[in-house]
């Protein structure tokens, strides 16, 4: 090890076991305003102290409003912003800060997202008028940025699984898919003149401007568990509800289920109706998703929970049973976010699964993929194993 490698890891223990290190490597300003704003968060006492005794750091930000917009702004200059976010949500969790976020001068210093949006939303009964405006803004900052990352995607990979059902052998000229037309005529080549003598064109019928293709049911759980799916769940249903081809209903249910297509719009007026927390009744949701079916066979159902049913499990899998057997395509997601693996019902998983129902968690940026190949009607449990997912586990 080198002497420039050695001075580095003393930094970096340091700086992880804060005033308790005592001397064991000088800081240089940068790493003092880093060290404080570790020891604000993750320290005894107020921004700047060192933590008390046994070397380990415990809660201890101060609660006043211009403290706290001092430690933001430390935190969002001293490190990078997957850190921030995650400095952020344990100020919140861990030291009881969710009324300050109410604060509009304190939310604008704050680095928006999904984990904050899923906050601001389960308080937004509570929010008081001065702040409306400025929690708004920063949801609609998060929500703007999933959906420059993700909507293009979702529509494309829609409009290619509904066009490419819709096969006919009168195309118009401009809906002709060629490689497939001179596929189907290779027979017909005429090596004297060398070329294909085209006699059944191949394409694509052109989508009505009067009904959908497809009809997509979203079933979204706002137990406060699924706080992110929710918030995705908004925004890839309002992008989804832009696409003439299909027909999208998205539902939010806890104990009660609430019918949120209206908002579908503005996934931001859509975040604000939902009321995250509260029970969980999976089987009264299915049940109303079950009644918005028109068309079983061009009808995929997305059923966002993680399955920890306050309602009648026995009921709610006869319930995916029949929709199964009618032609539904059912999917269960476990989760709709990036945070990792989560936790839910496995025996509940698995037994829809074995139903006809795959229940594995999701990333929002392989939604596009799932909800094409559902709509294909190809084998959605197929392409999770294929994408690493654990399906029914």
């Amino acid at each position: 090890m080198t002497g420039t490698e050695g001075v580095e890891r003393l930094r970096r223990w340091r700086l992880l076991l804060g005033g308790a290190a005592g001397e064991l490597t000088a800081l240089g300003e940068d790493d003092r305003r880093r060290d404080a704003a570790l020891t604000g968060l993750y320290g005894g006492g107020a921004p700047g102290d060192a933590p008390e005794g046994g070397g380990k750091r415990g809660a201890g930000l101060g609660g006043s409003s211009p403290v706290l917009h001092r430690w933001l702004g430390d935190v969002r200059q001293y490190f990078p912003s997957s850190v921030v976010q995650v400095m952020q949500r344990d100020a919140v969790e861990r030291l009881g800060l969710r009324q300050l976020l109410l604060e509009p001068e304190l939310l604008s210093s704050v680095e928006p997202d999904v984990s904050l949006v899923g906050t601001l939303v389960s308080l937004s009964r509570a929010i008081p008028a001065r702040t409306r405006e400025t929690a708004r803004a920063v949801v609609r900052k998060v929500v703007e940025e999933i959906e420059r990352r993700l909507a293009d995607r979702l529509v494309a990979a829609v409009h290619g699984a509904v066009d490419r059902s819709r096969r006919t052998r009168r195309p118009r000229l401009a809906d002709v898919d060629w490689s497939a037309t001179i596929r189907a005529n290779l027979r017909h080549y005429q090596p004297e003149q060398r070329t294909v003598v085209v006699q059944d064109l191949i394409g694509h019928s052109r989508r009505s401007r009067t009904a959908s293709l497809r009809d997509v049911v979203l079933l979204v759980d706002q137990s406060g568990s699924m706080a992110e799916s929710v918030v995705y769940s908004a925004v890839l249903g309002a992008s989804l509800a832009s696409i003439r081809s299909i027909d999208t209903k998205l539902v939010v249910f806890d104990t009660e289920v609430v019918d949120l297509t209206e908002e579908l719009k503005d996934p931001v007026d859509l975040l604000f109706s939902t009321q995250l927390g509260g029970g969980t009744d999976i089987n009264r949701a299915v049940a109303y998703g079950q009644s918005l079916v028109r068309r079983p066979t061009d009808t995929v159902m997305v059923l966002i929970s993680d399955l920890y049913e306050g309602g009648v499990a026995r009921e709610l899998q006869r319930r995916v049973r029949e929709l199964v057997q009618s032609g539904v395509t059912v999917v269960v997601l476990l989760a709709l976010s990036d945070s990792g693996t989560p936790a839910y019902d496995h025996e509940l998983a698995a037994r829809l699964s074995e139903l006809g129902a795959p229940s594995f968690a999701c990333t929002p940026d392989k939604f596009p993929d799932l909800l094409a190949t559902a709509l294909r009607k190809e084998d959605v449990a197929g392409w999770a194993e294929r994408e690493g997912m654990a399906v029914g586990r």
